[in-house]
């Protein structure tokens, strides 16, 4: 009669239900806890609420730990040993106040949560499927998809699979590229794994937030062309501190390198911090989308290599072509800041061919603008961008609108430079070994230097007879121009907008001809310098020295 017990009166009761549950889901979980938690340990892996860094802090390493955690820092980026010490640990709640009292509908579409991963360490990436499971409602977390674009780190072998098998059945996915693809063609791998109705893509080095995923789900519900961002936080790759990043739309320049933006005045004007961020591209670190809309799209180019460039294509083409994307405050995300990307040393070679691709497929007459910030010609400049018929024939497929269009409505920060004439390198002909160069910014002059071809030395005439030197502008202050204020011997390097005599601008030029200023009618020249410098740029009556404009633009 052990399973009875007897009432006040005498008479035998039957046990507590309620506590005997109770009791035996407390032993489950332990055993469970105890099993799950045995994986981390065999991985040198700590799991749970007991790790470093908790809230978000800096962690500190001991004494001890400093060698074997410099091998592991070399070789990641980032302090991979520190990670090591924490997968679940949760971090500060960076959203805007109203955020916390917004509701969202409860029937939301499903996400396949996509991480591409090459030779990541092992923790960062398990940290990513550990707060991504505990900060996404179950019902609505259907997947979460690895792809490894051909890792040789065999912890991302054997290890990875029977970790997450064991510790998330039927949840997660692993797909291996049997060769590297690079980051584009990857994701585009993932998308094809994935069964939900939305999926999102992120970097494996990311920590997720509590309510990251509904306002996302909620604002894609409402429309489903919509492509949303969730706003990134930083990490510090030494000691894996978060910081918050100010609310933000992503932009980018005329190289198509990605950066943050100030959130257009109409953002502002609406004085709600919790309202989504009008964004022309994309970081591309995160990005959430209805998976169909997304293959309606073209997913990405993928005769785009690596990575650089499809996050400004696909932001282009969802506006010009019928959608919108947006950056959302009240969704969060920590991405980890590498000192360093340890997978590829040749990026180089393949950003300026990607962003070709964007520029020959999206930017109609402005196209011109991405050559010049590459210092490319027009013509003959020795980049095979490869075959992009299939992504012209894409868009007249979805009718999209002119790239004119969309620079006025929803990328009107963006410089133009349409009336350039000629630009790149600018050489004399007595020492054509030395080109024009910005020089020390701080100094506001002009000087020679020898040729490089770089930002510094981006020369750029226009139609008005104006010459700019170096990398060009995109938003904000432009680039400075070339000034003879009738004063120095030296040519000043200022800002032409704010230059209200317009004469002392604007220069008389021709290939292989000289500079005359309208104002002065001085010349700049060059002349012997003292031995630090082989010659220097001043301004003097001409004596007939000729200049040459690397690229022409034909008119």
């Amino acid at each position: 009669m052990n399973n009875l017990r007897t009432g006040d009166n005498g008479t035998a009761k039957e046990p507590n239900i309620n506590h005997v549950l109770l009791m035996r889901l407390r032993s489950l979980e332990n055993m469970v806890y105890g099993q799950l938690h045995g994986l981390s340990i065999s991985l040198g892996l700590v799991d749970g609420s007991g790790g470093r860094g908790k809230g978000g802090l800096p962690a500190t390493l001991h004494p001890a730990e400093e060698n074997e955690a410099k091998y592991q820092f070399e070789k990641y980026g980032y302090n991979a040993y520190l990670s090591d010490r924490s997968l679940d640990r949760t971090i500060p709640d960076y959203r805007p106040s109203k955020c916390k009292s917004i509701s969202y509908p409860t029937d939301l579409p499903q996400i396949s949560i996509i991480f591409i991963f090459v030779n990541e360490a092992l923790s960062v990436i398990l940290r990513c499927v550990h707060t991504a499971v505990n900060h996404t409602p179950a019902h609505l977390l259907k997947e979460i998809i690895l792809v490894d674009d051909n890792s040789d780190d065999e912890q991302l072998k054997g290890p990875l699979e029977e970790y997450v098998n064991k510790r998330y059945p039927g949840l997660v996915k692993i797909v291996r590229n049997q060769k590297r693809e690079g980051l584009i063609r990857a994701r585009i791998e993932g998308w094809k794994a994935a069964t939900a109705e939305v999926t999102g893509f992120f970097d494996a080095h990311v920590d997720f937030t509590p309510f990251w995923a509904e306002p996302v789900l909620a604002r894609i519900k409402e429309d489903h062309k919509r492509i949303i961002l969730p706003s990134i936080d930083n990490i510090k790759y030494d000691t894996f501190e978060t910081e918050p990043y100010g609310n933000t739309g992503h932009g980018y320049n005329w190289e198509l390198w990605c950066m943050y933006i100030h959130p257009p005045k109409q953002w502002y004007d609406k004085g709600d911090e919790s309202a989504p961020i009008r964004s022309p591209a994309m970081i591309g670190c995160s990005f959430v989308v209805n998976r169909d809309y997304f293959n309606t799209l073209g997913l990405l180019d993928s005769g785009m290599n690596f990575y650089g460039g499809e996050n400004i294509e696909l932001g282009i083409k969802v506006w010009m072509c019928g959608g919108s994307m947006e950056a959302l405050p009240c969704s969060r995300v920590a991405h980890v800041a590498r000192m360093k990307k340890p997978y590829i040393t040749n990026l180089g070679e393949h950003t300026p061919r990607n962003a070709l691709r964007v520029a020959e497929v999206w930017m109609d007459e402005y196209k011109s603008n991405v050559y010049l910030a590459w210092n490319l010609p027009m013509e003959n400049h020795g980049i095979d961008y490869g075959d992009i018929s299939q992504r012209v024939a894409l868009r007249k497929t979805l009718q999209c609108k002119s790239f004119e269009w969309y620079l006025d409505n929803v990328y009107p920060e963006m410089r133009k430079y349409n009336n350039t004439v000629f630009y790149g390198e600018i050489r004399n002909s007595k020492i054509s070994h030395l080109c024009m160069d910005q020089g020390v910014k701080e100094n506001h002059t002009a000087i020679v230097h020898p040729c490089h071809g770089w930002g510094p030395q981006l020369g750029r005439y226009t139609k008005d007879g104006q010459l700019f030197l170096g990398p060009l502008g995109s938003i904000g202050e432009d680039t400075r121009c070339v000034v003879d204020d009738q004063m120095s011997s030296y040519p000043q390097l200022l800002n032409c907008d704010k230059m209200s005599n317009v004469k002392q601008k604007t220069w008389r030029f021709n290939q292989n001809g000289p500079f005359i200023n309208q104002a002065t009618g001085r010349c700049l020249e060059v002349v012997p310098a003292n031995a630090t410098h082989q010659a220097q740029l001043v301004l003097q009556p001409c004596s007939g020295q000729v200049w040459t404009i690397k690229n022409t633009i034909k008119q």
